[in-house]
């Protein structure tokens, strides 16, 4: 585990390769691209709801999120399905949907957290009621599998939702005052900054290195590569060009991780993004004896020939030091430096 401030700000006393071009099918659909919308920022104290859009939390999830939350200050309303269960599901999709919807309409609610990932964001994307959500921007906050929600929340309402820590995930300082500075008291610019020193005892997985170096500047999208990948093809298929693209994820084989961007690659617009953040990919070296890329090399291969700025070990994804992210806001991205900046306020 990481045990140091990876997270570096300024502006803190002032309390931030030639390959075919595609249409994605949400492109192709003729939809416009919706206005910004910057929920209201979270306020100490403020009442949100908890909720399972994709597997059940376990007891020991289950309490650890709430505990979190009310250690914050916040107070909880939990959605009807929280501690359903249906196979690797938190309730039926109808019920998940439901409380999803009920968070969003909810006036009481300022904030819609979810207590974990897991599996069964994307089955709710067909049914989503995208007039409810824009008619009540709040921030929605996770990661991993609520990647689906993220991409197909923004892109059909522009409202700017928050990849950062599940409620039950851990929340060592830097990661709470990260958050902070993103959702409740916004600090501009802000620096997210790649490990370059103590970590020489770290995994391989966790030493940050540049695949191609330069600056670019677009607005944010991305999250868990496996969920990005799984949109490909769809009507909620993400769109990458000219944005900054971070990307994550855990426990996948070097040869896994190929297949995806190949994916991400061939179906949507990915070469055209303005760079690449890659997180920390956390358990995601090859195993011993296998015949194998290195995560490295891996990523290299497929990334290193765009012609973009691409980085790898930004803070973020299944690690304990996890940066807060902010859909359609603009940031700047210095592969050279190691360093993600955010440039303008995520919330009104």
């Amino acid at each position: 585990m990481l045990r140091r401030n990876f997270f570096l700000n300024t502006g803190l006393a002032a309390l931030a390769a030639g390959l075919p071009k595609f249409n994605t099918m949400a492109q192709a659909s003729g939809l416009s691209k919706p206005r910004l919308i910057k929920p209201v920022r979270l306020r100490e104290g403020a009442t949100v709801a908890l909720i399972a859009p994709s597997s059940p939390p376990s007891a020991e999830k289950l309490a650890k999120g709430i505990a979190n939350l009310t250690q914050f200050g916040f107070k909880i309303l939990e959605g009807k399905s929280l501690r359903a269960q249906n196979g690797y599901l938190a309730g039926t999709d109808a019920e998940r949907l439901a409380d999803l919807h009920w968070a969003f309409q909810n006036p009481e609610i300022e904030a819609v957290w979810c207590i974990r990932g897991g599996y069964g964001a994307g089955r709710l994307l067909p049914d989503l009621d995208f007039d409810l959500i824009r008619r009540n921007p709040k921030p929605l906050i996770g990661y991993s599998d609520v990647t689906a929600l993220h991409i197909a929340i923004h892109q059909r309402t522009g409202l700017v939702t928050f990849h950062g820590p599940v409620a039950a995930s851990d929340y060592p300082e830097d990661t709470w005052s990260q958050f902070r500075a993103m959702l409740m008291l916004p600090v501009v610019p802000y620096e997210i900054a790649a490990p370059t020193e103590g970590i020489e005892f770290e995994p391989p997985e966790y030493h940050p290195f540049v695949i191609s170096p330069g600056q670019a500047t677009g607005a944010l999208t991305g999250g868990n590569l496996a969920l990005l990948s799984s949109l490909a093809g769809t009507a909620f298929a993400p769109i990458f060009k000219k944005k900054i693209v971070f990307i994550e994820d855990v426990g996948e084989q070097p040869y896994r991780l190929d297949r995806m961007l190949t994916q991400l690659l061939q179906a949507t617009d990915l070469a055209q993004a303005a760079g690449i953040a890659l997180g920390v990919f956390n358990d995601c070296q090859p195993k011993p004896g296998s015949p194998s890329l290195s995560l490295q090399d891996a990523l290299r291969d497929r990334l290193g020939g765009l012609g973009i700025p691409v980085v790898y070990g930004i803070p973020f994804g299944h690690v304990d030091h996890q940066a807060t992210f902010a859909y359609g806001i603009s940031a700047k991205l210095d592969a050279d430096r190691m360093v993600l900046t955010i440039l303008e306020a995520a919330v009104g």
